[in-house]
């Protein structure tokens, strides 16, 4: 693994708008950053992300059905009381799973650490899937890069194969999240896309403009039912949504599924570790009011079991808070996981984001960072095997 130095393309930011990544910048400053790229090995791709990747996707399984089938479980992951029946439910009728992002502190030397995984609502699939990926075919293009370089990177044929294996050719399915929020709004667009080329029929709603109709059921501004959905909204949020009583009765099939609220939740990271202690991929962690937090002595990260692109993050060395930055997270459970900081290239501390479709690997983007905490203003820059 390296950081390398590139010349950016002259006209990158009007292809980006050309093809609708209309958020390459963020209030003024670039989020997609190609002055530079990181070079993996095969065997470094092979066996230290796509391998564990995988591993980690069924080791996840495995704890839902455990967690589905105990109250103790439920209540340790914070899933409403009134809505635990729901949720495994969902898992028993084995309702599928699309995508998730698990991020990872590698260096290219030793095994690749999990941070948290994205369960549930993970967002740079553009970037990862499309964007990068015409940066690599113009570099080789170019003579900059040989023709035999490739990525880690079959995000955007997964998703579609994905869709058309969970959906029948025409199937209506409703697509949604904050219409003003234009990074949601933008990804959920390309899934929509992605959708279209599964031979299937999306349909956007705003998440505020689904109502209920007489018979319980979820319905658009036009009145017709919703079937599927695929929600850009989190799970933590939705179940404790007034709305979310219609959801057992409402029949509509969700992507994701339920049962994902128990994996987009940091609370996974120490029943992890109970069942996995030691294992390379893993950190060790605990919940915050257990007494074996003791292990990790001074130095560790403190996490919210629910919260977005960094947000409450609390980062302690020998006792001492580096500070917090506070994105409305802070009230609710803490779990600690052992302080591993991101490997350093250039000044600049990077972590993996590995993705799955499905039970399948499907390619990985890479964020940078001044700090040693990936926020919504840390740089995504693309990446090539050698």
């Amino acid at each position: 693994m390296q950081r390398i130095d590139f010349a950016p393309r002259p006209d990158w930011e009007a292809k980006a708008r050309a093809v609708g990544f209309t958020w390459s910048h963020d209030n003024g400053q670039p989020y997609w950053d190609e002055t530079a790229a990181y070079a993996f090995s095969l065997e470094q791709i092979e066996n230290d992300i796509e391998a564990p990747t995988e591993e980690l996707h069924d080791m996840c399984l495995d704890l839902v059905a455990e967690v589905v089938a105990s109250q103790e479980l439920m209540e340790a992951v914070d899933i409403p009381a009134d809505m635990r029946d729901y949720v495994a439910n969902t898992w028993k009728h084995a309702q599928p799973s699309l995508y998730g992002r698990f991020d990872f502190a590698y260096d290219g030397n030793g095994p690749a650490k999990l941070y948290e995984y994205n369960a549930d609502t993970p967002t740079s699939i553009f970037e990862t899937g499309v964007f990068q990926w015409l940066w690599l075919e113009e570099q080789i293009e170019a003579g900059v890069l040989p023709p035999h370089a490739d990525q880690f990177n079959s995000l955007h044929e997964k998703l579609v194969a994905r869709f058309a294996q969970l959906f029948p050719p025409i199937t209506p399915i409703h697509f949604s999240s904050d219409a003003n929020f234009v990074e949601d709004r933008q990804t959920v667009l390309f899934l929509e896309d992605i959708a279209v080329q599964a031979d299937l029929k999306p349909r956007f709603v705003a998440i505020n403009d689904i109502g209920v109709d007489a018979a319980g059921r979820f319905v658009d501004l036009e009145d017709r039912q919703i079937t599927a959905l695929f929600k850009l909204y989190p799970w933590e949020d939705m179940l404790r949504d007034p709305f979310a009583r219609h959801l057992s009765a409402s029949g509509v099939r969700m992507l994701e599924p339920a049962w994902k609220a128990i994996l987009s939740n940091k609370a996974i990271l120490p029943l992890l570790w109970q069942r996995h202690p030691g294992h390379p991929n893993l950190l060790e962690a605990y919940f915050e009011d257990d007494p074996a937090r003791s292990a990790l002595g001074r130095d560790y990260a403190r996490k919210p079991f629910f919260s977005r692109e960094g947000a409450n993050i609390e980062l302690f060395v020998q006792g001492r808070s580096s500070g917090v930055q506070d994105g409305g997270y802070g009230e609710g459970r803490h779990i600690l996981q052992a302080l591993h900081a991101p490997p350093r290239f250039a000044g600049n501390h990077v972590i993996v984001g590995s993705w799955i479709v499905g039970d399948a690997a499907a390619g990985m983007g890479l964020r940078e960072d001044t700090g040693r905490v990936t926020r919504n203003t840390s740089r995504f820059l693309p990446h090539f095997i050698r």
